[in-house]
């Protein structure tokens, strides 16, 4: 072990000036963008609540899956664990082709 760290010890002084750069970089607030204009918040915000439902979506295509598996041969929990599974991911197209929008408008403004 002792080695180990002799041979990398050599190694900190180049990254470590490297590490502190990145670390001083501007921050914002609640993770907004550093933009002030108001084009660009209003994207910000409407990226962040575009993730936080993809998020959601994807939790409910996990939870249908646990659905569909223990539905034990009932068709009917079956089916409505597949509609779910169905509708969730024409969600997440939705949502993802929103994203794109969103884009496009942000990049034309």
């Amino acid at each position: 072990m002792k080695k180990f760290i002799s041979r990398f010890s050599g190694v900190a002084p180049v990254f470590f000036p490297k590490a502190l750069a990145a670390l001083n970089t501007p921050t914002t607030p609640n993770g907004l963008a550093s933009s002030t204009d108001l084009v660009g918040t209003i994207t910000t915000i409407i990226t962040k609540v575009l993730d936080f439902v993809l998020i959601l979506a994807i939790a409910f295509v996990v939870y249908a899956g646990i659905r569909l598996i223990i539905s034990g041969g009932d068709d009917a929990a079956k089916e409505t664990a597949k509609k779910t599974i169905i509708y969730v991911i024409v969600g997440i197209i939705v949502i993802l082709l929103a994203r794109v929008i969103v884009v496009f408008v942000n990049n034309w403004f």
